[in-house]
């Protein structure tokens, strides 16, 4: 298991969050979910999933009981978790915590993985940014919930992870045009020169409208890049997670 990004938000050694996204190397699972596929509703053996999900655990040093899942059903809910699930949290897009040690994760294929948090005011979140959830506001919701429980949009930090780029997501120009009403600056031309969508443009846009400018975003396209899984180059495939959580530090840092 490599991850792509461990980030802190302090300058010193301590880091109050910890952000990651995983790649397809390193785990037990069998082709065509080969190798370290972490999603447990897409066919892969039960076995295989349980084992990576321990090794992420392990790696990551955070009791895998204290990992927190969606149901992604590519809606705008975010959703606000004080402590463990048991089962995926159903039907939502976005988790949202306050708790230390608690690791939000989501999960992707092509969709955009987006990593918010406010270390001061000890508030996190982990999206799923798809077409359609971004389309219908699941970034902006995000930003709204953290509000609500005390962070300030100039305090936030967002990593957006590994996803389909917009040289390769082709898309009908209707279709397009639909998302860059609701999405500006996602609409884009493919590498063949056709109608393409980048969806990851388009939340660093809605981001900077929302007030957050710390924003980094890692510019690999797992339809061309084979280290990810790829729902758009692969169909049946394993996927990869973005995770963050608050260690014991969260709310002690001092300003950067």
């Amino acid at each position: 298991m490599a991850p792509a990004h461990d980030t802190g938000t302090q300058t010193s050694t301590t880091r109050p969050v910890r952000m990651v996204f995983t790649s397809r190397a390193g785990g037990t699972s069998s082709s065509p979910y080969d190798s370290f596929n972490l999603g447990d509703h897409v066919g892969d053996d039960p076995d295989n999933v349980a084992a990576n999900r321990h090794r992420l655990a392990d790696v990551l040093g955070v009791p895998s009981e204290r990992f927190v899942w969606m149901e992604q059903l590519h809606t705008n809910t975010a959703t606000v978790v004080d402590g463990p699930r048991p089962e995926p949290v159903e039907a939502t897009d976005a988790l949202v915590t306050t708790e230390r040690n608690l690791a939000l994760c989501v999960l992707v294929a092509d969709c955009t993985p987006v990593l918010l948090s406010d270390h001061h005011a000890g508030v996190i979140a982990a999206v799923h940014a798809g077409r359609m959830g971004a389309r219908n506001g699941i970034v902006r919701n995000t930003v709204d919930a953290m509000v609500k429980l005390g962070a300030r949009p100039a305090a936030i930090q967002a990593l957006l992870g590994p996803a389909a780029a917009g040289e390769s997501y082709e898309v009908p120009r209707q279709m397009a045009q639909d998302v860059e009403k609701h999405l500006p600056g996602s609409m884009t031309r493919t590498a063949k020169g056709t109608t393409g969508l980048d969806i990851r443009a388009g939340v660093v846009r809605q981001l900077l409208e929302c007030g957050i400018t710390h924003i980094d975003a890692d510019p690999r396209d797992t339809v061309t890049d084979a280290d990810f899984f790829s729902y758009r180059r692969e169909g049946t495939t394993g996927r990869q997670a973005g995770v963050i959580w608050l260690t014991d530090e969260a709310g002690k840092a001092t300003n950067d």
